[in-house]
């Protein structure tokens, strides 16, 4: 089973952590919450509301807190839950960072500095959960395998994940080390066109990215991302979709046909990604029909 991405919005917090309650029900993998919404507190709910299942933050925004008062929440997360929590934490983008007013710095040195805060930090808050990256190109995957205990992707392509997995030692990816990957995914046995679509434009958002660009690019996407920026350059966003390519969607998301994610899953898992993440959409309703029919997929 995957694991699956839960966002707490405004007005469904109490729903949500029901649907977490259903996820452990249903033997899903884990949850992880993304940078939408207060993920550390749905994760401390998920800490009080369930009992087997594993949770954490995919990502927790580094820029957002300071190192011990991160550290203090995660200690506690981690001794209330039995050790079920995982802390993702990673430098977000710069349009999220611009909104909330935060500067950034340099990822590299500032997530080597911060992790290095909170363990210094662990003598007072007590045992930090394991700590996983969020992480993108060769560099960052490098460093989680220094500092931390796993590395998470989002929008990462399964036929580059041989690569960027060989930057992992052996030992550790056959052992406990997390390997996770957020995979946007829609579901749909009639229309898989639609599905399709749905997915191009939950991805229009990360091809405004620079890092996811060149992510994409080092992935064997050079053509698709060049025409790309040319159409930003331009100013003509309405073309991004005729440029995202049958071959590049499917290499990133998970749409069509209940068999065909499945299907797809498998691929996932065959990567090399033990920790496969749905971040489910519809393409007939919001975050409510989205879970519906992942439910019903995985029945």
């Amino acid at each position: 089973m995957p694991a699956v991405s839960l966002a707490a919005a405004p007005g469904r917090r109490k729903w949500t952590v029901e649907i977490a309650q259903k996820l452990e029900e249903k033997g899903f993998q884990g949850i992880y919450c993304a940078s939408f919404g207060d993920g550390m507190g749905l994760c401390l709910s998920m800490a009080h509301a369930t009992r087997t299942i594993k949770f954490g933050t995919s990502i927790m925004p580094i820029y957002y807190r300071v190192p011990f008062d991160l550290a203090q929440s995660a200690a506690y997360i981690h001794e209330i839950s039995d050790g079920r929590f995982y802390l993702g934490i990673g430098v977000s983008h710069e349009p999220a960072l611009v909104r909330m007013g935060v500067k950034a710095g340099k990822p590299l040195t500032d997530t080597r500095n911060y992790v290095a805060a909170m363990r210094a930090a662990a003598q007072q808050t007590g045992p930090l959960p394991p700590i996983v990256l969020a992480t993108l190109r060769t560099r960052m995957v490098e460093l989680s395998t220094e500092i931390a205990e796993g590395a998470v992707w989002a929008n990462g392509s399964r036929s580059h994940m041989a690569d960027s997995l060989s930057h992992i030692p052996a030992t550790k990816r056959e052992g406990d080390f997390f390997i996770g990957d957020m995979i946007p995914t829609c579901i749909d046995d009639n229309d898989p066109a639609a599905a399709a679509n749905v997915s191009k434009r939950t991805l229009t958002s990360y091809l405004m990215l620079p890092n996811y660009r060149n992510y994409w690019k080092e992935a064997g996407y050079v053509e698709e991302m060049e025409a790309i920026e040319s159409a930003l350059e331009r100013r003509d966003r309405d073309a991004l979709p005729g440029l995202m390519t049958d071959r590049w969607l499917a290499d990133s998301t998970l749409f069509g046909t209940r068999k065909h994610v499945l299907e797809g899953l498998e691929a996932w898992f065959a990567a090399g990604v033990k920790t496969p993440i749905l971040v489910p959409s519809s393409t007939s309703g919001g975050q409510v029909k989205a879970m519906d029919e992942l439910f019903a997929a995985f029945a």
